[in-house]
């Protein structure tokens, strides 16, 4: 991310912050507009164009973007006064604004644990995650089967999250999508993610003990994911983003072998 999409950001999350009643269809409209500025290479060379004044940028959006609350305009019009890196990080930029008004609208829901919980199901399940990432199937068809697949098990903002990312996926694959509305969702509740692979389930007593452990290293509430994994044998290999902790059995017999063979 360069400096001037994390700028960009920043000032445009400022802006979804100090909104008014944000709503599901707020957050439906950021997705529409997320996949609006994708599809076309001329509206988002426009959007993103740092020869055009901010006025310019703005009145494009009024243009185009009209019809929408006053909360998603709004903030679509402080996306584009500022400098982004470059348009695809505009897109970004606008997508993650929409996960985040998903969770500002149901703040109540575990939304990192359905999402999670669902990552779960697609690592699981090859033919479905070839159905959800694949370039031939249509986007509505691919939102439909979602909306099936969540319907009555889990909250209406992580059915909107998983439905409106697997529309227009962009090269990326569905975990890789799940796994960063994960992280922006934790992000917007001032967490942080770790996925913690164990032999066993962690007792109550294990998991509030590692919570208080990593929020002291993090500096900050650590939301705790946990994914059974057999091949751990024992102890724990928990992830935070791009560090990783490794404390399981299998980690120190790898270990020792290679120092025996080396």
């Amino acid at each position: 991310m360069g400096s001037a999409t994390t700028q960009a950001l920043a000032a445009s999350t400022q802006a979804l912050a100090a909104a008014k009643d944000v709503t599901l269809g707020t957050a439906a409209e950021l997705f529409a507009a997320a996949r609006a500025v994708s599809d076309s290479s001329q509206l988002s060379g426009a959007l993103a164009d740092p020869a055009a004044s901010a006025v310019a940028r703005q009145n494009v959006v009024a243009a185009v973007f009209g019809g929408f609350s006053d909360n998603a305009r709004r903030v679509l019009e402080t996306v584009v006064a500022e400098r982004w890196s470059s348009a695809s990080e505009l897109i970004d930029g606008i997508e993650e604004l929409a996960i985040r008004a998903a969770a500002v609208a149901e703040p109540s829901a575990d939304i990192e644990g359905e999402l999670f919980g669902f990552t779960r199901v697609i690592a699981a399940n090859s033919e479905l995650e070839l159905a959800l990432g694949s370039r031939l199937g249509g986007q509505d068809a691919k939102a439909s089967l979602v909306e099936r697949l969540l319907a009555g098990g889990t909250s209406a903002a992580t059915t909107l999250i998983v439905s409106s990312m697997v529309r227009r996926p962009r090269e990326r694959r569905v975990r890789q999508l799940l796994s960063r509305a994960t992280r922006i969702v934790a992000s917007q509740g001032d967490r942080v993610v770790a996925t913690v692979h164990t032999a066993k389930p962690l007792t109550d007593a294990q998991r509030t003990r590692l919570g208080e452990v990593l929020s002291r290293r993090y500096d900050g509430t650590v939301s705790l994911n946990e994914v059974i994994d057999p091949a751990v044998v024992g102890g724990l290999r928990v992830q935070i983003a791009d560090d990783v902790i490794d404390g399981s059995i299998s980690a120190r017999l790898a270990d020792l072998r290679q120092k025996l063979a080396g």
